[in-house]
């Protein structure tokens, strides 16, 4: 017997859960101690938190006066004060919302609030609000930034960066455009900041030049906005980056049959952005997660089979300048670890597979991830190296039915480059072709390049095997990469995430400086461009690097491979893959 804590009476102990009462007290202190523990996880990870202000519709600019974060909700005109810590949200202009309908860009600059609205650049008092006409493009102006005496206004329509005198209104000159969707701006000092919602990248420029210093992908679609905050005790700069898009989700709908339904709703939010250039290395990386994969075979075979000696092969996780491998281990039955070109490889035993003989076997592996970008120039690879002799022999050829002896492959080659000499240029070049001659669509199986190319439609696998079938045809080495992209949802962690499909995509060797990631089709956005370039020499956080141009399951017995013909992986087994999302990394 103990004191009730909910009555402070004689009673059974709170412990014992025996009232009511102390069910919830306990309910509301076991919160309460996992929040003060979550918020000291966060602090002593240095993690900032996901702004998420509410009744926000869609948020297309965003800029720190101090501590004040002032955001434009274009869809219903509110300029917005949002309390970081909290989300604590505060409408500015409740009597002047018209004037703000439709704004896309928002700088501040000591007391003045510019904006961009339509084909017009604004300004007004962050006091009264009264704005006040500055100048006008002939087109859509999307994003601003001030810095002194400069103003910076971005347009997608005439792929520019206009840039003004604030004093007289002056046009004084312009910077090319560094993507091709819509841009947002923000200055630090000497750099101009761009986000470009179709390239789903953050690019910092020299303001004086509008040279592309770097760019670093962001971890989300659809960036809108983006803006320094400087801490004040420390004076170190964090740079936030605001999100607008749709997402689907299931409604629960009592008047219909069935009562869930797939729809849209809005989804806006404010996160930061962490990114390290290393400039001797030619990338950066951003936003790291801390993930838990697993890949696991259950042995369930459509027809009896019966193996000796069986070796099952399955590729484990890469190390790469975006991928850190912190643990692996075996799932359902010990594997020995073998190296083949390089990559790691788990080998599972059988004395032998006989009728109607059940297992579960596989690996789980603990993984950094980070999104990453290689920062090359056409002009820095104007003279590379030849080709080694190994590399040759390994990449060059047809080595996984590309076809490269038919006409049409062989045609296509030619057509892909014209006369571009450039080595990135011609690479650049050959996936643009190939997004001009096929469109993406899903197939039970995997056709040669030239079935593909003369059909004209391709899965992320048939995208892959044109280009290498083209590349090497160019003499440019490539290989195959996957094998599984984790779920982008970084805001469900702990929960077990499963991928629909595999994927694949490739990687392109530059002599002295190795292997460069390039993704297989997910730019092909539109119909003949043009295209983004966000995954041409960069890859998101959620791919998983296994088998670099190898095989990544295999099987053997007594010794030799099992014909695929007769005895296919998929016949014998089905796959299960998991992620889960742990953690989200500061640096």
């Amino acid at each position: 017997m103990g004191v009730c804590l909910s009555t402070t009476k004689p009673g059974l102990c709170f412990d014992k859960l025996s009232c009511q009462q102390c069910v919830t007290l306990k309910s509301k202190v076991v919160f309460a101690m996992n929040f003060e523990s979550s918020i000291a996880h966060a602090k002593s990870n240095h993690v900032l938190r996901t702004i998420r202000p509410i009744g926000v519709y869609a948020i297309h600019g965003i800029a720190f006066s101090g501590d004040r974060l002032i955001a434009i909700d274009s869809v219903r005109g509110h300029l917005l004060e949002i309390d970081p810590t909290n989300d604590n949200t505060t409408i500015l202009n409740p009597n002047r919302v018209n004037d703000f309908i439709g704004v896309t860009g928002l700088a501040i600059w000591e007391n003045t609030l510019w904006f961009t609205r339509d084909e017009n650049i604004y300004y007004c008092s962050l006091q009264d609000l009264n704005p006040y006409y500055f100048t006008s493009l002939p087109y859509s102006a999307d994003g601003i930034a001030v810095w002194d005496n400069t103003v910076y206004v971005s347009s997608q329509k005439n792929g520019k960066i206009e840039i003004f005198e604030k004093a007289t209104g002056r046009d004084i000159t312009y910077f090319y455009a560094p993507g091709i969707g819509i841009e947002n701006l923000t200055v630090k000092e000497e750099e101009l900041w761009v986000c470009d919602h179709t390239e789903q990248t953050v690019y910092c420029l020299d303001r004086g030049t509008g040279e592309i210093n770097f760019s670093v992908l962001t971890p989300f679609e659809f960036p809108t906005g983006l803006a320094f905050h400087t801490d004040r005790k420390t004076g170190e700069k964090k740079l936030y980056v605001a999100y607008s898009g749709e997402e689907p989700y299931i409604r629960d709908d009592p008047n219909s049959t069935p009562s869930h339904q797939l729809t849209w709703r809005d989804r806006t939010f404010i996160h930061p952005l962490y990114f390290h250039y290393n400039h001797n290395a030619n990338y950066a990386v951003s936003n790291g997660y801390l993930i838990e994969m697993s890949y696991i075979e259950e042995l369930s075979p459509l027809e009896e089979i019966h193996l000796e000696e069986v070796e099952w092969r399955i590729a484990l996780p890469a190390e790469s300048d975006r991928q850190k491998v912190r643990k692996v281990e075996a799932i359902g039955k010990p594997f020995t670890e073998e190296t083949i070109d390089g990559q790691r490889v788990a080998v599972f035993k059988f004395p032998s597979l006989q009728p109607n003989e059940q297992h579960i076997f596989g690996w789980k592996a603990l993984l950094e991830v980070r999104g990453i970008k290689y920062q090359l120039t056409p002009r820095e690879l104007e003279h590379i190296p030849e080709l080694s002799p190994q590399i040759k022999n390994r990449y060059l050829v047809d080595d996984d039915e590309l076809a490269m002896n038919t006409e049409i492959i062989i045609n296509a080659a030619q057509e892909a480059i014209g006369r571009e000499t450039n080595f990135l240029r011609k690479m650049l070049s050959i996936r643009n072709y190939v997004y001009d001659k096929l469109s993406y669509g899903i197939k039970p199986q995997i056709d040669t390049p030239d079935i593909v190319l003369d059909r004209g439609v391709g899965s992320c696998g048939e995208y892959v095997g044109v280009l290498l079938a083209l590349t090497r045809l160019n003499g440019i080495a490539t290989r195959t990469v996957g094998r599984y992209k984790c779920p982008a949802n970084p805001e469900l962690k702990g929960v077990p995430l499963q991928p629909d499909f595999n994927h694949v995509w490739l990687e392109f060797y530059v002599p002295d400086i190795g292997w460069i990631p390039m993704e297989s089709n997910p730019d092909d956005i539109q119909e003949y461009g043009p295209y983004p370039t966000r995954f041409f020499m960069g890859l998101p956080w959620n791919h998983v690097e296994i088998a670099k141009g190898i095989s990544f399951e295999t099987l053997k017995s007594r010794g030799m491979p099992v014909n695929k013909d007769e005895i296919s992986i998929g016949d014998l087994a089905i796959n299960h893959v998991r992620f889960t999302i742990l953690d989200e990394l500061a640096s």
